[in-house]
């Protein structure tokens, strides 16, 4: 049985503690969160745009603290599940790694790679698992993407377009400061990225041209080059201010023998195909494929899961393992770095 601390019950604490409620092998022993109420099981303010509302939770025999320290002081749990804003997510890991707890922090692992780094060599001192919450690889279409490239049935990848852009979300606080969210590059696009990363590899190259709020990328496009290689790869991401779309993701990946597409939006709260998931084959054939699993709150389980088996059995993860995290950052970081100055950005793992 792995027992677990979560810090932070926000719209994720809340998603992630549900989760592990139904997981075998899962206990939830201790909750940190500095609002007095939610430690009283009053969650009934929580709001975010998928899976069910907040609610009075029964948390009894699951120990609360208003302070982190004295949590991790009485230290009784093996895995920290950090769901705090992603400022907060380096010095917290450390402080947990140090205490010999492995951790699982929500994505983004940090705000610059640098902080990646040095919760990547706290991991490595502690001799602990470090596990960052990229859900996406999880998620039917891109899990069902991510199964097909590695088959090899189609050949080598030539190329990939990427889409995620959501409605402002009024309801987050501080989601417009560079040191705190980041903005829609680290909150939202760091999902691409990430996927981007464990598709192709590294880029060698980005080129991203946008607008800006607050100094922060608000909408963009990217190109990214990969060295020795001739594949073609761009996203697009950002937030719009109409309401009416809170959310459309999406991607068009190009192999040898097949293109994968599909797109996703919520549209007046109604959540919908633009194109279901798609292999244009060769000799003009169009294959729909049907998924299953469309809940998000299954792709958060299959997620849990790893997250539980790597700490289980000591193994790593290919998806959620810290070193694919903090170049997903990196990638982020270089995005913008490239809009600010108006011209490609190199990217170099220091």
């Amino acid at each position: 049985m792995i027992r677990i601390g979560i810090a932070g019950i926000g719209f994720m604490g809340m998603i992630h503690y549900l989760v592990y409620g139904k997981l075998r092998g899962a206990r939830v022993v201790a909750l940190c969160d500095s609002n007095p109420k939610r430690l009283t099981g009053d969650w009934s303010d929580i709001r975010g745009n998928f899976g069910p509302p907040g609610a009075q939770m029964n948390l009894s025999g699951v120990r609360t603290y208003a302070k982190l320290d004295a949590m991790l002081a009485d230290g009784e749990f093996d895995l920290l599940d950090i769901t705090l804003p992603p400022a907060l997510h380096p010095d917290i890991a450390c402080r947990a790694l140090a205490r010999g707890k492995h951790a699982f922090s929500e994505k983004p692992m940090a705000l610059t790679a640098r902080d990646c780094g040095r919760m990547l060599r706290a991991a490595g001192k502690a001799r602990r698992q470090l596990l960052v919450g990229h859900v996406l690889p999880f998620f039917p279409e891109y899990a069902w993407a991510l199964r097909t490239i590695r088959s090899g049935r189609y050949g080598r990848l030539r190329g990939a377009s990427f889409k995620r852009i959501v409605a402002e979300p009024l309801w987050l606080k501080n989601y417009w400061q560079a040191d705190q969210v980041g903005g829609p590059l680290f909150d939202l696009h760091v999902h691409d990225a990430h996927f981007i990363r464990l598709l192709f590899g590294m880029p060698a190259h980005v080129v991203t041209c946008g607008t800006t709020r607050n100094g922060l990328p608000q909408f963009w496009h990217s190109l990214f080059k990969f060295d020795g290689a001739d594949c073609v790869v761009e996203a697009t991401s950002g937030t719009i201010d109409q309401q009416g779309r809170s959310f459309c993701h999406g991607f068009e990946i190009h192999l040898e023998q097949a293109t994968l597409m599909f797109e996703f939006a919520v549209l007046d709260g109604v959540g919908r195909y633009l194109c279901p998931p798609t292999i244009l084959e060769v000799r003009n054939k169009v294959r729909l494929v049907e998924l299953s699993g469309g809940d998000p709150l299954v792709a958060f389980h299959a997620e849990l899961r790893e997250v539980l088996r790597c700490v289980t059995n000591g193994h790593s993860s290919d998806v959620l393992g810290g070193e694919l995290a903090r170049d997903a950052v990196l990638i982020c970081q270089k995005q913008a770095e490239s809009l600010a100055a108006g011209r490609p950005a190199r990217i170099r793992v220091e």
